[in-house]
């Protein structure tokens, strides 16, 4: 093989490796949040004092790929027959930082709380079927055997580790 046509094939699978891992990035990247201030600029200037500094953020939902129905042996309708719908997303956040006032002289402290946004995965209820019937049995002349249905309602899933910060210090 010539030089070129290896280095022609290296390129292509260089190219589609690249966009391989680019199409795999992408939902990770596009997961995220938005940022939601408080604007509290105009009520301190009609109070003329300093008010607390607020915000949040709001996660953005992203539905995943359902697994799909899975064949099992000696079952005649496949496992999963409605599968359970991944959703990632997040809870929500917020910011608080209110003005303390400085005991030992002039100017402000600080007292902050914040929550930030946390990830958050969940999986939509899902149903599992089974037919009254059994697959063919050679000893019945391939006909099935009959059995008891069977119908199952696969639980929600909520899977998230949330967190909370307390700082105190100097300046608003």
């Amino acid at each position: 093989m010539k030089s070129t046509t290896r280095g022609t094939i290296a390129a292509v699978i260089t190219a589609v490796a690249a966009a391989t891992g680019a199409a795999a990035a992408t939902p990770a990247a596009a997961l995220g949040t938005v940022p939601v201030p408080v604007p509290l600029e105009g009520a301190e200037s009609a109070l003329g004092m300093e008010l607390p500094k607020l915000g949040g953020e709001i996660p953005v939902p992203m539905p995943g790929t359902p697994e799909g129905p899975r064949y099992v042996e000696g079952r005649l309708i496949p496992e999963h027959a409605l599968p359970q719908l991944p959703v990632h997303g997040g809870l929500p956040g917020i910011g608080l930082r209110a003005p303390l006032p400085h005991i030992l002289g002039d100017g402000f402290d600080h007292v902050g709380v914040s929550t930030p946004a946390s990830d958050l995965r969940t999986l939509a209820p899902g149903l599992a079927l089974d037919a009254p019937l059994t697959p063919p049995n050679p000893d019945n002349f391939g006909l099935p055997d009959l059995k008891v249905p069977q119908a199952g309602v696969l639980a929600p899933v909520l899977q998230t580790v949330p967190g909370a910060d307390l700082v105190t210090g100097a300046g608003l």
